[in-house]
């Protein structure tokens, strides 16, 4: 297989091809993966493109196994790229951390200095007064973006450290109360 902008690479001709399949899947499972989670997440412009890029990928890898139907290195690099590309796929959302999240923390006795911090840190909050299997309850619910998460799950274990509380992925919110979002500017300067 001569690959013009790869030629001057030392490696057998036998080792181009499971190479190419092996990153065309790793590139178009991840685009599979991600297009699936921002289908989810109501992203009607970006999932359409994705998955042609993720077609187009897959059509060029296909056809290079086709010429090689014989070279099991080949499907093996189809299929381990297939694997790695949905690991790749899930790690850059991780990354990403695009969504929003509700958390409900549930207490056993007053949640004021909670409710208070998570103001304090520009996160809306809502608390409601209810009853327990074992008595009264405070149901503190905030809706936060999803990159957050850490720092408010870190916020309630600080002052309640054994806090039952959970957390949902919501599809779609409208205004609320969220903490400015910062320019990569802002974040670089805070840092100095």
């Amino acid at each position: 297989m001569n690959i013009p902008f790869l030629a001057d690479i030392a490696l057998p001709d036998r080792l181009w091809l499971p190479l190419l399949i092996f990153f065309a899947r790793v590139l178009d499972v991840s685009l599979g993966t991600l297009r699936i989670i921002f289908i989810s997440r109501g992203k009607k412009y970006l999932a359409p493109a994705l998955g042609f890029l993720e077609v187009f990928i897959w059509i060029v890898a296909v056809s290079q196994i086709m010429r090689g139907v014989q070279d099991w290195v080949s499907y093996l690099a189809y299929a381990a790229g297939f694997a790695t590309g949905n690991y790749v796929g899930m790690w850059i959302e991780n990354r990403l951390a695009i969504g929003t999240l509700i958390i409900r923390t549930i207490l056993p006795n007053g949640a004021d200095e909670l409710v208070g911090r998570l103001r304090q840190a520009k996160y809306g909050v809502t608390s409601v007064q209810g009853q327990g299997s074992n008595g009264p309850v405070t149901l503190v619910y905030t809706i936060i973006k999803r990159k957050d998460l850490g720092a408010v799950v870190g916020i309630i274990h600080q002052l309640f450290p054994h806090a039952f509380l959970t957390v949902e992925e919501l599809r779609s919110t409208a205004e609320g109360i969220f903490p400015p979002e910062q320019t990569m500017l802002q974040t670089m300067v805070k840092k100095k």
